[in-house]
This record gives C-alpha cells, sequence and structure tokens, in this order.
C-alpha cells in the first residue's frame, strides 16, 4: 500500500497504541511528529517501527504543516491520524481499493464517528461528519487557523466507511484541559478580526459545508450578542439537531460544549474588551 500516515503525539500512550495497531496493514510508514511527550508514546512508537520527529507545538495546523515540509514520507499518498484514532478493517479495504483507481481526485474526506463516555454519538450534528484526512503529496496543506481545515487543490471525493475517534484519556479533566487551549485561539482570532486568506477556506452559505459552517459563524453566530449564543448553540444542537437522543452522554457532551466551552468563549471575549476599556481609564475619578 503506497500511503504514508502522520500523527501528531503529546503524552499519548493511553491511546497510541490502538492507532497504529489499527494501521498496520494498511501501510509501513508511519510518521510520528511529537512534542516532546514526556510519558512512554515514544517508546510505544518506537516498538512499531514508526519514524519520529520532534517539533514544538504551536497549533495543530502549524504542526501538521512542519511535517508536509520537513519529515521524509515514502509515498505519494498521505493519511493524517491523530493519536486517539482508529481505522477499522472496513475503511482499511476501501482506500485500498479506491486510493490510485480515481486519477482525477486529490483528496478524500473520512466519516469520523466519535464516542464521548463509551457512547457514539449519532445526533446533534456531531454525526456523520466529513473530514478531509486523505491527500495526495503536494496537493494539501492546512489553513493555519485555531480550527483548522485542510485545503487540497483539485477534485476531492469521499469514503463510505468511518474511521472512529475514541480517546481514553477523554475525562472531563482531559476534555476542560483541550478546550481552554482551543478558546484562548479562538478568542485571540475573533479580537483581531482575522479574516480568509488564500490558503483558507472561503466563508460561502451555499459553498461547501464547511464554508457554509464558516459563513453562517462569521455572520449569524459572531453577530449575535455574547452570553446569548450559548443557549442558542445549546438549543439548536440538543433540540433541533436531536442531540436528545443520546441519553446522559449526549446530554453532559451538549451542555459542555455550549455552557462551558462557548460561553467560556464570550467570557473571554467580555474581559479582554473590559482590559481594553480600562487601560483608557486614568481613575481620575479618585
Amino acid at each position: 500500500m503506497r500511503l504514508s500516515v502522520i500523527i501528531l503525539t503529546y503524552n499519548d500512550q493511553l491511546n497510541i497504541e490502538n492507532c497504529l495497531k489499527s494501521i498496520k496493514r494498511l501501510t509501513d510508514d508511519v510518521v510520528i511528529i511529537d512534542s516532546f511527550s514526556s510519558d512512554k508514546t515514544l517508546d510505544i512508537c518506537s516498538t512499531y517501527g514508526c519514524n519520529i520527529y520532534q517539533n514544538p507545538f504551536v497549533n495543530q495546523a502549524i504542526q501538521f504543516n512542519w511535517a508536509l515540509d520537513n519529515a521524509q514520507l515514502k509515498y505519494d499518498w498521505i493519511l493524517r491520524l491523530d493519536s486517539d484514532e482508529i481505522v477499522p478493517n472496513k475503511l482499511i479495504k476501501e482506500i485500498q481499493r479506491r486510493i490510485g483507481t480515481e486519477s482525477d481526485v486529490n483528496g478524500y474526506a473520512l466519516n469520523r464517528r466519535m464516542y464521548w463516555m463509551n457512547h457514539w454519538l449519532k445526533h446533534g450534528r456531531i454525526y456523520p461528519h466529513y473530514i478531509l484526512r486523505l491527500f495526495k503529496k503536494g496537493y494539501a496543506r492546512y489553513e493555519e487557523r485555531t480550527e483548522e481545515h485542510l485545503i487540497v487543490q483539485g477534485k476531492t471525493s469521499y469514503m463510505k466507511n468511518d474511521f472512529l475517534e475514541d480517546n481514553r484519556n477523554n475525562n472531563l479533566d482531559f476534555f476542560t484541559h483541550k478546550h481552554l487551549a482551543t478558546a484562548s485561539g479562538e478568542v485571540s482570532e475573533i479580537l483581531n478580526n482575522i479574516s480568509c486568506d488564500d490558503e483558507s477556506v472561503e466563508p460561502k452559505l451555499f459553498g461547501s459545508k464547511v464554508g457554509r459552517t464558516r459563513w453562517l459563524k462569521l455572520n449569524i453566530y459572531n453577530k449575535t450578542p455574547l452570553f446569548i449564543r450559548p443557549f442558542l448553540y445549546f438549543f439548536y444542537r440538543y433540540f433541533i439537531c436531536l442531540g436528545f437522543l443520546d441519553g446522559k452522554p449526549g446530554f453532559i457532551f451538549h451542555v459542555l460544549q455550549a455552557f462551558w466551552y462557548r460561553f467560556y468563549i464570550d467570557a473571554k471575549i467580555y474581559e479582554k474588551r473590559s482590559d481594553w476599556g480600562l487601560t483608557k481609564n486614568k481613575y481620575n475619578d479618585i
């Protein structure tokens, strides 16, 4: 199979072995880009014969683009995986059957099946969720944003079978730690009014799913008043999109996404704007 796999890692000893086991029959070229793990992640990767690189972490997009620019990749097709993701046999067979046979296709979107608290989240706009992950070398890069997307030059298609996200470290402490970093990046982009460039997905209401989501976020969600929009977000995901059908795990997930993550972003924006106001106040009335 002429396909290289790139995996970004940092202290992923609980997940990485399941990921590597799942792709043994898919490739003999696994490239690990590690952010200086202090646990047994690299020991596990070494036992599977992975090619290991280390680079300081800034964000997912910059780290992956660094891999494209610096890692030795044996093959013409590249699959990007996270350490908590698994490639089932059905998807392996489909990839083996299709890549290289459709000469006009430069990239494929894969459908993510996400598990949270040992439960497959099927509703609330969580599934299906197609993500561009498989592409021809030299035809794709990530836009360097907090919510990054792969930009593929040329025609793309999609695989019918799912890959799995099943993070064994996915407890509430991990959730909050992960989302704190993501929130800071998103707040910075909102406050600095970062727009799209030539290497970004263009916001379009009638474009791709990613472009449509970005248009709705920029033109509706971001213009809705602070602290009101998390409630609207929850109502839409949990009730309109049937997130309640995923039981208690679904309820916990959507409450955290809306009233912890999205509300936290609004609070950070409010905090930053208040800080700017205070810098202009010389406390002349004291």
